[in-house]
């Protein structure tokens, strides 16, 4: 992987992200797990670049990102599609995702990050919040949470973007 400046970043977020999803991994290499994301963004934020991203407290990826203090993001080609499912439909707690996925882990920025990605972002952790009805202001959200499973979300600087 090459590392460059995050300004040479060519993509629409909204396609990336909303469209195609990413593998959000958290931990170190001897202890990690990934799962699969849809929701989240990139921008400007505290005179840094940053992500912010979601993660519900059932999902195995939880206390993970809540005890390290970097996590990654790993965008694939969409004809990897079906390695975004295979680990949104299984969970790292009885799984070797990257086995069952066909991928390969790899230390970067003291995370891990996968090998096959065609664009990598390494992200230290500045900020988190629990979301909750609370802080709502549209109603309808409350909606997508019907069991109260509120999403936490993880705000990250942006440390480094790494392509093929």
């Amino acid at each position: 992987m090459q590392k460059i400046d995050f300004r040479q970043l060519e993509l629409n977020p909204f396609t990336v992200i909303g469209e195609e999803a990413f593998l959000l991994t958290s931990g170190s290499y001897e202890r990690w797990n990934t799962m699969t994301a849809g929701w989240g963004g990139l921008g400007w934020l505290w005179n840094e670049p940053a992500v912010f991203v979601f993660v519900r407290e059932s999902r195995y990826t939880f206390p993970l990102i809540e005890s390290f203090p970097k996590f990654s993001l790993s965008f694939f080609p969409p004809e990897m599609k079906d390695v975004l499912d295979y680990c949104g439909t299984h969970s790292g707690a009885d799984t070797d995702k990257a086995k069952g996925a066909g991928i390969t882990p790899t230390g970067l920025d003291e995370t891990v990050a996968f090998e096959e990605a065609n664009l990598i972002m390494t992200c230290r952790k500045i900020a988190q919040m629990r979301l909750d009805d609370k802080c709502m202001i549209d109603e309808s959200i409350a909606k997508l949470y019907p069991h109260g499973d509120w999403h936490h979300m993880y705000i990250g600087a942006i440390e480094g973007v790494y392509i093929p």
